[in-house]
């Protein structure tokens, strides 16, 4: 500062006017380095007597200002550091007036707003880093409330490091990013501009981080171990570990939740703590601890392959404890890792779900009519199906199989040769000993009255109706897809089943679904409703208008891309719809993508549901109904010889894997025969004939895992979902997520750690859908003062014992107000809105670290 300027700023303040009933202004001068020693002499300010104060003349100066010139403005330059406050006579003087300086410290200080001299040596060891104008400027962007060393620490580090907030956990969230990149300048910044003694000491009071050697890598392995430890209740810790376990875990469980869960951290902190697994030696140590110690605990990647080898040993050794599996996976999808091995959870659960069917039934499937049996599959039987087709759509996107091949293994030999060989047995059996020697089972519903049953109806209400035919929608994938609509909207979706044609293939499937009188089958294998052809689209659509002329038959690829104008114009005045949708089909009859039909049943449900949303969005559908052509058999091994039947196609009017149409009954064993007066012009005289069982007929070519055509209850229990949009005023058809309520009565915090219960009101059922909460204590301002919690709200226990939660809460180590209000916030992860909030005190004495 040059002597003009320092002329302006002296003059600007004694022209200031005087507050606080103050009489004059008094400023001091403290030049130390004896900057402006030489030219006091020529500061003249108009009104202001100046006074050089020496360490000769400290009483001699009190009496001037108080004695004999009580008014006067006053300079009071001293060219020596400025007493302390014990030896400093002027002190009371001081106190009412103005420091002055020309020294940099002093500048910052003014600059900053800064009163408390006793922060002048905090703020000098840090003179390297505020001689930069743009580190000064970072460092006032931070908000501090009440300048002290501490905010200043870390406010310095804050701005050295560039992390969010001026927070220890930000800013070592920062340097392990940066140390993890490979990135050493802020590092180097902090030795260079910062103070690296500083920031150990910070480590220590916020973690209890005292370890001799300090470096960032051994912090990281103290906040790890310390995390990963937390439940380790009955496993013994390493004693080379025991030393990177704080003594005060609550800020160090606190920081690592925050941190290994936040959407930008986790990449990093997963990368770092595969690094350190390997450092640590994990592996060797967690093969003597208890797994149940292990389903407990977090941190490493190592815990949750733990527990699925775990899992997978004792499925294959066919230990039934099969709740405990399931508590063991349910306790997993809350911890850090499970999203990396979703894929291998989901497997195993289904695997459990398919086993447990298994084992739970004995008889797996007794011997029953066949139309007992069809209501038993469709009631339950098939829930083998979706285990069984659940576990591949999981399985198949797990990155790395090795882990599940031998459960893979298993599942497949449970369920071809224990699950379909007794239900193909009893089946067949069932259909063998029927008295009615026809295909169409008395009292069942049949595919082909479907028009006269399901849509006729609405069309003599003069109700518009929407048919979804989707190719190859098996029942189980429609069970799926029924439970999906009817919790995701307003509506009521109720499923049926239907006894479906056989052969139960396209050509005839969709001809039995359009209205007619009589359908015909040709030598060429064309199907004909009433004398029109039935193949196609455009063939289907004359149809359905020769019967009701307001109708329309479309494509699902024809119109689920367009606008909501072209959508309408589509539709309009049209009274009966038929939307016809091939995902399954299209996948599994294909050779080479025939392993992808589960993943494309998944693609299916997305499909309609999409669909169904449109129409009800855009045109406002009430009724519409979905069924389909056919089901279709899957298994994903190959075929065995056994299971291939030998037949003669040049007796056959038409030959498929698993049907033949011929003249005469086929007399060929391991076969059934049906006639197809039943569906087929009357005077036609012509037989089905299937393999029993899931046996196919071989026929040369590729693509002999996915087949459909036969009479096995996959192929012809079809479904029909009712769906019906309620725009009624009425609650009934409304979804809604199960509440979540805390039981614990108590709202007064004294421990560092506390428990609390919670109750999930209802069972998870129809309509009543499950909800995934984050909780957390937070202040009023919204800074979280505890770890994270997570609870999935999935129960369909029936007693309400079996649907609470007990979760710990960990408060960080810091100064609570006992008047203030602290929040338990429980808040919906999926729309991140605040779903409760409970008000609580906190009377927490912390030692201070």
């Amino acid at each position: 500062m040059n002597l003009n300027e320092v002329h302006r700023v002296l003059n600007d303040y004694f022209q200031k006017e005087l507050t606080n009933g103050k009489q004059r202004h008094v400023v001091f001068w403290y030049d130390e380095e004896d900057d402006f020693k030489e030219e006091i002499e020529s500061i003249d300010l108009p009104g202001v007597r100046v006074w050089q104060v020496t360490p000769n003349n400290l009483f001699a100066t009190k009496y001037e200002l108080e004695k004999n010139d009580p008014a006067s403005h006053f300079l009071l330059y001293a060219n020596m550091p400025r007493p302390n406050p014990h030896d400093d006579w002027l002190l009371d003087i001081y106190k009412t007036g103005f420091e002055f300086a020309t020294d940099k410290i002093t500048v910052i200080m003014r600059e900053l707003g800064v009163t408390d001299d006793s922060l002048r040596e905090t703020l000098k060891r840090y003179k390297a880093f505020f001689n930069n104008k743009n580190r000064l400027l970072v460092f006032r962007k931070y908000p501090v409330d009440m300048y002290t060393q501490e905010t200043i620490d870390l406010t310095v580090l804050a701005a050295l490091t560039k992390s969010r907030t001026n927070t220890m956990d930000d800013i070592i969230r920062t340097l392990m990013r940066k140390w993890h990149e490979g990135d050493e300048s802020v590092w180097e910044a902090i030795r260079k501009y910062g103070d690296t003694d500083r920031f150990w000491e910070l480590a220590e009071k916020y973690y209890g981080y005292t370890l001799r050697e300090k470096s960032l890598q051994s912090l990281l392995i103290f906040f790890i171990l310390t995390y990963a430890t937390q439940y380790q209740m009955n496993s013994n810790i390493p004693e080379s570990w025991q030393a990177y376990i704080s003594p005060r875990p609550a800020n160090t469980i606190v920081f690592m939740d925050q941190w290994m869960n936040h959407v930008d951290d986790r990449p990093v902190f997963n990368s770092l703590v595969d690094q350190m697994e390997d450092v640590l030696n994990v592996r060797h140590y967690a093969k003597e601890w208890d797994i149940t110690d292990i389903v407990q605990m977090d941190g490493f990647r190592l815990f949750d392959e733990s527990i699925i080898d775990y899992l997978a040993t004792q499925l294959i050794n066919q230990v039934t404890d099969f709740d405990t599996y399931d508590d063991m996976i349910a306790a997993r999808r809350i911890r850090h890792w499970y999203p990396e091995y979703k894929y291998e959870y989901e497997a195993l659960h289904h695997a459990i779900k398919l086993l447990r069917l298994i084992h739970e039934r004995e008889p797996l499937i007794p011997e029953q009519s066949v139309f007992d049996m069809f209501h038993a599959y469709a009631g339950d039987y098939y829930q083998a199906d979706t285990a069984y087709r659940k576990f591949y759509t999981a399985y198949d996107r797990i990155e790395h199989k090795e882990r599940l091949h031998q459960v893979r293994d298993m599942i497949e030999n449970v369920y071809a040769n224990r699950f379909m060989d007794e239900l193909a047995v009893k089946w067949a059996g069932s259909l063998e000993k029927s008295d009615n020697k026809e295909w169409a089972v008395s009292g069942l519903p049949q595919q082909h009255d479907f028009y006269r049953d399901w849509v006729k109806p609405h069309r003599e209400r003069d109700e518009r109706v929407f048919v979804i035919v989707s190719d190859a929608l098996r029942y189980e994938v429609a069970c799926e897809l029924s439970e999906r609509l009817n919790n995701e909207r307003k509506a009521s979706a109720n499923i049926s089943a239907i006894q479906g044609v056989l052969p139960s293939y396209t050509a005839v499937g969709m001809a039995a679904l359009l209205p007619h009188r009589i359908i015909s089958f040709a030598r060429d294998g064309a199907v004909t409703a009433d004398g029109l052809n039935t193949k196609g689209t455009p063939h289907r659509d004359d149809i359905l208008k020769q019967n009701v002329p307001a109708s329309v038959a479309v494509q699902f690829d024809e119109v689920i891309g367009l606008n909501r104008q072209a959508f309408r114009e589509t539709f309009q005045g049209k009274k009966v719809i038929y939307i016809y949708h091939n995902t399954i089909d299209a996948q599994g009859d294909n050779a080479t993508t025939e392993k992808e039909v589960f993943e494309a049943a998944e693609d299916a449900i997305k499909d309609i549901r999409s669909l169904v949303n449109r129409l009800v969005v855009d045109l406002t559908a009430a009724n519409i109904l979905i069924t389909a052509d056919h089901g279709f058999l899957y298994q994903r091994d190959a075929l065995e010889r056994s299971q291939k039947t030998p037949q003669s196609i040049d007796e056959s009017i038409l030959a498929k894997r698993r049907f033949l149409i011929t003249e005469t009954p086929t007399e060929m064993e391991g076969t059934l025969s049906f006639p197809l007066d039943y569906l087929f012009d009357e005077e036609i005289g012509w037989f089905v004939t299937v393999p029993q069982g899931v046996n196919r007929f071989a026929i040369p070519g590729p693509g002999a895992n996915f087949v459909h055509g036969g009479a096995m209850p996959q192929e012809v229990v079809l479904p029909v979902i009712e769906f019906k949009n309620d725009r009624s005023r009425s609650s009934r058809n409304q979804a809604s997520k199960v509440d979540v309520r805390l039981t614990t009565p108590a709202r007064k915090v004294t421990s560092p750690v506390m428990y609390l219960a919670f109750l999930q009101m209802v069972r998870v059922e129809e309509k009543q859908l499950p909800r995934r909460l984050k909780l957390y204590f937070a202040d009023i301002a919204g800074e979280r003062v505890t770890n994270e919690n997570i609870i999935i709200a999935d129960s369909t226990a029936v007693q309400p014992s079996e649907r609470t939660f007990r979760e710990k809460f960990v408060f960080k180590d810091m100064a609570y107000n006992r008047r203030e209000t602290y929040y338990l916030v429980l808040e919906d992860e999926q729309t991140e809105e605040v779903y409760e909030r409970y008000p609580f005190t906190v009377d927490i004495a912390f030692m201070d670290g």
